[in-house]
């Protein structure tokens, strides 16, 4: 599993573009380290459940920071943990959640649900989570594959805890 996950994110910094070294580095950015470490500890924590799943973690403008797709998981797992994590972060700071399943009661009770889900890469199940540094939102990981979205969201938040003391104030 560290090996998908090492080619992936090779592949990733790889087909980087030149551009990328004038993306400004602030205080709020989740280091990749940790990133790798919440995704490995999600897909540890599906895996010990019997659950095949993948993970995706993005940065706050919903851009994939990488992507582990766990053993035996299937490809569509892959699309559903990126769009869970880019939806928390993308309509979190917006409408006040912080994670996908919040959204997903939100889009229920509204009438302006329909609408919101017709936005690409937003998808209203559970399975995302906002990492946060103290009241910011840094970035999201989803999770997609274990069956249900509570417990893609329960994985998720495995990997939050994972690194939780390290964010920061």
């Amino acid at each position: 599993m560290a090996l998908r996950v090492a080619l992936r994110l090779a592949v990733l910094l790889l087909s980087a573009q030149p551009a990328m070294a004038q993306v400004r580095h602030g205080e709020g950015q989740l280091p990749l380290a940790l990133a790798i470490e919440a995704a490995q500890e999600a897909v540890r924590a599906c895996e010990a459940q019997g659950w095949p799943v993948s993970v995706s973690v993005v940065d706050t403008a919903g851009v994939l920071r990488l992507q582990a797709r766990g053993d035996h998981s299937t490809i569509h797992t892959e699309q559903s943990s990126f769009r869970k994590a880019y939806t928390v972060v993308t309509l979190g700071p917006v409408f006040g959640f912080a994670t996908s399943g919040e959204f997903a009661g939100l889009v229920a009770r509204s009438p302006a649900g329909p609408a919101l889900v017709s936005l690409p890469n937003i998808l209203p199940l559970a399975g995302g989570v906002a990492i946060r540094r103290g009241e910011e939102i840094i970035a999201a990981i989803g999770v997609g594959g274990a069956p249900g979205g509570e417990r893609d969201e329960a994985c998720a938040r495995a990997g939050l805890a994972r690194i939780a003391g390290r964010l920061g104030p």
